[in-house]
């Protein structure tokens, strides 16, 4: 499992009692969290996609409101093959697709939504678009993203998407632009031109893989993996609540950690 993780970038953990245990005491603060009002604006792409950032309202161990701890084989690999010991949990997203996504937003161009619909949005985490022309700068980084479902959903329901050893070509490529530069600098620096263009060597060399899994099971992706989504495809049947998958992206202490940690 360690092997193919740090050669694909992600890996898929079976089911696991623990882990499900925590995703049915979970459940209930989810659905709560997708429907209040004060969260209504992370509905997007003409109400298609929850994107649902920080709205899970657990505690440091992943713990909901009366709800167990995060544990699990999951938690345990990634406490040994990363070596995070100790692990802060960020207050989990609720991804929620829905039927017919993507539709386009007002605030997307014609470009941006296409990418969405062919590239199935593919980005990497921490890298945000500022300003009008949406220019690339490292500001957030994140420790890994460990992806939960919470229902069960059909495999054409948006499912997760992931080009298989991305995380090597990202790596190489930032490694060389920023040698050299104080890490405390490195959010100063733009990154767009390299980023499109790792983006593109990605799309050309890299396996693009679709993940599913199941509630009780979990998926552990590379920070600096490509990833995204892929649109809804028409088969696909849902239940009311979507597919909804909780997804953890905890801090790693910075930016050189981003780049350098395994």
């Amino acid at each position: 499992m360690k092997k193919r993780f740090f050669s694909k970038g992600w890996c898929r953990f079976s089911y696991d009692p623990n882990l499900a245990e925590w995703v049915n005491q979970s459940l209930s603060a989810a659905r709560s969290a997708v429907k209040i009002p004060e969260n209504a604006h992370w509905l997007r792409c003409g109400k298609t996609w929850f994107a649902g950032v920080n709205t899970l309202h657990n505690d440091s161990n992943g713990a909901v409101e009366n709800g167990p701890r995060l544990t699990g084989v999951a938690l345990d690999f990634i406490r040994r093959a990363l070596g995070k010991s100790e692990i802060a949990w960020d207050h989990g997203q609720l991804s929620v697709c829905y039927p017919g996504y993507p539709r386009p937003m007002e605030s997307e161009s014609e470009a941006a939504f296409q990418y969405r619909l062919r590239r199935d949005a593919a980005h990497v985490d921490g890298l945000l678009p500022e300003g009008r022309s949406r220019r690339r700068h490292l500001r957030e980084h994140h420790a890994f993203i460990l992806g939960i479902p919470m229902v069960d959903y059909h495999p054409d329901a948006a499912p997760f998407v992931i080009w298989e050893r991305s995380h090597e070509l990202v790596r190489e490529g930032f490694h060389i632009r920023l040698e050299g530069i104080p890490p405390e600098q490195w959010g100063d620096i733009d990154l767009t031109d390299l980023y499109h263009h790792t983006r593109r060597k990605i799309f050309s060399r890299c396996k693009r893989v679709e993940v599913v899994a199941k509630p009780g099971e979990a998926y552990l992706v590379h920070r600096l993996a490509l990833h995204g989504m892929a649109p809804w495809r028409a088969p696909a049947t849902v239940s009311p609540d979507g597919r909804l998958i909780c997804y953890f992206r905890p801090q790693l202490e910075g930016p050189l950690n981003w780049l350098t940690d395994v």
